[in-house]
Parts: structure tokens; sequence; C-alpha cells
């Protein structure tokens, strides 16, 4: 498979909310189901920070080190995991064109920065700010010196753990990509503060989630990713999907 994309991913705050499943049932690309956690669909809203960032190999000036602030919710296809956005939004308008022009994806260029700092304890401050509409919206995290590993049958590793991404191109066809990186360090989150309007920023249909707690917040450290090239769901399935699926049942068997 060839590399689309390849960066740094570092940073990542994910406030993950239990929104009712007809919520997101309409938006589903064709071949894909809600992957529930506890027999509830779930939202996230995900801000981390673009890192030394490479398309096709070369970097693209002023288009290295960037923010991102996104709202996805969780799929399968079959046993194989993953993700759809709603939006994701970054400050850089070449890097949403190329995204949403060539592969459909739902990206907007909206003016945000961000900004970490550690305390004298090692505990990380983080800070993002997004403009839409001349409206500010913030996220303010703070996370503890301390990192772990959460064990694979935790909340924290279901949210965070995904190598799948699940797109519609412009015939509506379901696209499927996959991303990798080592498995995330957490750190745990010690305060959140939202200032952030989801009707403005994301639609009307959203608004409920104004003012609710997240039931599953949580700090990833983040790494170095590759994203590759996207394949239609069923060439994937054929292809990619099929290898994994031999690789398990081999597993299991031995």
């Amino acid at each position: 498979m060839k590399v689309f994309l390849s960066a740094e991913w570092h940073n990542l705050i994910n406030l993950t909310y239990r929104v009712p499943a007809e919520k997101l049932e309409p938006l589903l690309p064709k071949g894909v189901e809600l992957d529930l956690y506890e027999g509830h669909a779930h939202l996230s809203l995900v801000a981390f920070d673009f890192i030394n960032t490479r398309v096709k190999g070369m970097k693209i000036p002023f288009h290295v080190d960037f923010p991102e602030i996104n709202l996805r919710y969780y799929v399968r296809a079959g046993r194989h995991r993953g993700v759809v956005f709603v939006k994701e939004l970054v400050p850089k308008h070449c890097i949403a064109f190329v995204a949403k022009r060539f592969y459909n994806e739902p990206y907007e260029s909206q003016p945000m920065e961000s900004g970490h700092e550690t305390d004298g304890d090692g505990k990380l401050k983080s800070h993002h700010s997004l403009w839409v509409d001349s409206q500010e919206h913030t996220i303010d995290t703070v996370a503890s010196a301390e990192t772990q590993i959460p064990g694979w049958d935790t909340a924290a590793h279901f949210f965070k753990e995904h190598d799948l991404g699940f797109g519609i191109n412009k015939n509506g066809e379901t696209l499927c990509y996959e991303v990798s990186h080592p498995v995330w360090e957490t750190r745990e989150l010690l305060d959140v503060k939202l200032n952030f309007d989801f009707a403005k920023v994301y639609g009307e249909e959203w608004a409920f989630l104004n003012g609710l707690e997240p039931q599953f917040p949580l700090f990833a450290v983040g790494s170095a990713i590759k994203v590759y090239h996207p394949l239609s769901l069923e060439n994937w399935l054929e292809t990619r999907g099929a290898e994994q699926d031999a690789l398990l049942a081999k597993a299991v068997a031995d």
C-alpha cells in the first residue's frame, strides 16, 4: 500500500459523548454499521496537533505543523473497527482543499491555534482556540504527568485505537483507508473546560451536545502515524480485510 500522508499526531484530547443511535444512523456510509460500546453509540470531539506533516513524502511550506479539531463517530465493517468524521477543521486552506477535492473528506479551514505547557509538577496544560463566524470556541484541559497504556478491554482503548477510517466518495461509494501507529499511551485528564458551541461549529443538529459532560474524556500522548491511500470498501474487504481475517484465524488456531 502507498502512503498518502505521514505525520506525528500529538496531545490528542478526546471527549466522547453517548448519543442516540438515530442521530448517527442517517450518516452511515453504505456497508458499515455503528460500533456500539456498552450497547450505546458514541460521538467524540477530538483536538490534537499535526507535526512534521508530509503529503506523498513532501513537506508543503507553511503546512507542516498545525492543529485539527474534528467530530467523529465509531463504526465497523464486519469485525473491522473504524471511525467516520462528521467534520474535520484545520487552519490550513490547502490541506482542507486537497482532502475535500480529491478524497471527499469533510474538511473545512477555519482560524485556529493550539498551545501546550508543562507545569512544575509535570502536568500538561493544553489550549485550543477555534473561530467560526468571528465567535471563539475553546477547549482547555489539564492532564496528569504520569502516562500509562490502558488495557485492551477499557473505554480508553476502545475510543483511541482505530486503524481504519471510512468515508464516501463523490459517487456515493464507501471508501476505506488504513492508519498505522503504535498503541498510544494516555494521561489522566484532571480538568476539562469547554467554551464550545456545537451548533455554531458543526450545525444545529448537534446543539443537544451543548452543556453535556463527556462520558469518556481521555488524553492520548500520540506518535508518528501513516495514512494510506483509500480503497473502495469492497476492494479493501476482499484484499486487506481478508488478509487480516486469515491472520486472526491462524492466531486463534495456534
